[in-house]
């Protein structure tokens, strides 16, 4: 097809055919290299763009030479060619080449707030337990410096989990266990964890509930819907310095189907309208160039809005700077649906075990220091405690000891796995308690571990509370 959209005919006489459709951009550019070529008889050398109307824009390139001929007028010898292909290629590699360059500056942000994230809470761990060593140290201040450690930890720990579900997220890999979630119970559990933070820095905090106990009962993954809710809170309290912090959620419905939709409303410092898409990118917060950014790897909303979508709702956001922000998720409301849980595991079919005194336990553990932390937690509901450093010891011990109450199986071990172990314990032991204890943390473990025969899970670092906790649902100690 001419590129023109004429004949060398059509304009042998009267260029005008040509002129009306160059790109009025490109005109100028044009006309005035046409100009300088004849001026000085230099090649001419010019990429320009044509509308021919009907069709979408092209590009051109033209190349020729110039010529005076006797009579005092000019001509040229040379081609034009469509170019528009090359140009799209040209522009692809401009925009990957810019995506590029974005991603190092991100990458560079990133590793750079990582290594600030992981060395500020490794730096309390490790500076106060030094200072614990002290001789001459106070009650008081010894337990100054213990709470410090335990928030240090704490706030380490968060960042693995984030990066280890962000990678579960990107590589496909996040799968959603539906069971019942207590919205209610959620947010007023919420509520009082969050509300001492929030009384520190003088922040009013309230909870909004819209349905009865009995209506706010759904089927959704109770993991997922608290890690949203979560990172949405921790957000808002960090970066809200004064005034209110509200929370809760509603009922819409739309057609025939009918969702809840959460809010976390605070007056914090607000996000501006062009950061609005990028808050929900991984390892991004509001502003990845400001030296003064609040701690934080940029994952929890990147984790957050995945979460939602996963579960079928969607995120949104309303922010204004200086006036606060105002996050949107909704939930599909629905209230039936098999419930999945140790009640209805294969490997659960037994009664709970009603003990009277204490229990034989087995930890099978290959960490020395693992070993040790266990073995004080549960130094005050043990009689006889077992050990084993590796799969077939548990295994042996096991067949040896058919009395014993209790496994806490490492699911990581040399030789024979955890997983192993317990499925070759259950082909002789149906009724022995095994819980497993793993340091993988990730959301699809637990199902791992009642498949292969486990009661229940724990993720490491074992918190003691949460330990005890279970244990009373097996035992009644």
């Amino acid at each position: 097809m001419n590129i023109f959209g004429c004949s060398p005919e059509d304009v042998r006489e009267d260029f005008s055919p040509v002129v009306k459709i160059i790109h009025p951009e490109d005109s100028a550019k044009l006309f005035g290299q046409i100009e300088y070529s004849a001026q000085h008889l230099t090649p001419f050398n010019c990429e320009f763009r044509v509308q021919i109307p009907g069709r979408e824009i092209q590009w051109v390139l033209s190349r020729s030479i110039p010529e005076k001929l006797p009579d005092g007028s000019m001509t040229w010898y040379g081609f034009s060619t469509n170019i528009t292909g090359l140009k799209e290629t040209e522009q692809a590699l401009i925009k990957a080449k810019e995506k590029a360059e974005e991603s190092d500056k991100l990458k560079s942000a990133f590793l750079a707030n990582m290594s600030h994230e992981i060395r500020t809470p490794m730096n309390g761990i490790l500076g106060f337990a030094g200072l614990l060593k002290e001789p001459d140290l106070s009650g008081e201040q010894q337990q100054k410096y213990i709470r410090i450690i335990e928030k240090s930890g704490t706030r380490m720990l968060n960042i693995i989990n984030n990066i280890v579900d962000i990678s579960k997220i990107e590589a496909g890999q996040m799968e959603v266990a539906l069971s019942t979630v207590n919205v209610n119970a959620a947010t007023e559990y919420f509520y009082n964890f969050f509300k001492s933070e929030a009384d520190l820095k003088g922040i009013r905090l309230t909870v909004h509930n819209a349905l009865s106990a009995k209506e706010a009962i759904i089927i959704s993954d109770s993991h997922k819907f608290d890690s949203i809710l979560a990172n949405l809170l921790k957000n808002a309290i960090k970066y809200t310095q004064s005034g209110s912090i509200d929370f809760g959620y509603g009922v819409i419905t739309t057609g025939q189907e009918s969702s809840l939709q959460f809010f976390v409303k605070d007056t914090g410092i607000g996000i501006p309208a062009g950061r609005h898409q990028a808050v929900f990118e991984r390892f991004i917060q509001a502003d990845i160039f400001d030296k003064q950014a609040y701690q934080g790897a940029g994952l929890g909303l990147s984790i957050a809005r995945a979460y939602v979508e996963m579960v079928g709702g969607k995120m949104r956001l309303e922010s204004e700077p200086g006036k606060g922000s105002v996050f949107y998720f909704t939930l599909p409301y629905h209230t039936t649906t098999k419930q999945t849980g140790p009640e209805n595991s294969a490997s659960t079919g037994q009664n709970l075990k009603d003990e009277a005194g204490k229990l034989k336990i087995l930890v099978v553990e290959d960490d020395e220091i693992s070993e040790l932390f266990i073995d004080t937690i549960i130094s005050q509901i043990s009689r006889e405690v077992l050990h084993a450093e590796t799969g077939a010891e548990a295994i042996q011990l096991c067949r040896d000891n058919p009395d014993t109450d209790l496994v806490l199986m490492d699911m990581r071990l040399p030789g024979i796995s955890g997983f192993n172990a317990t499925r070759q314990i259950r082909q002789f032991n149906k009724d022995v308690i095994i819980i497993a204890q793993t340091a993988h943390g990730l959301s699809t473990d637990r199902e791992k571990t009642i498949e292969a025969g486990c009661n229940d899970y724990i993720s490491k670092p074992i918190d003691r509370q949460q330990f005890m906790a279970l244990i009373r649902l097996y035992f009644n100690i």
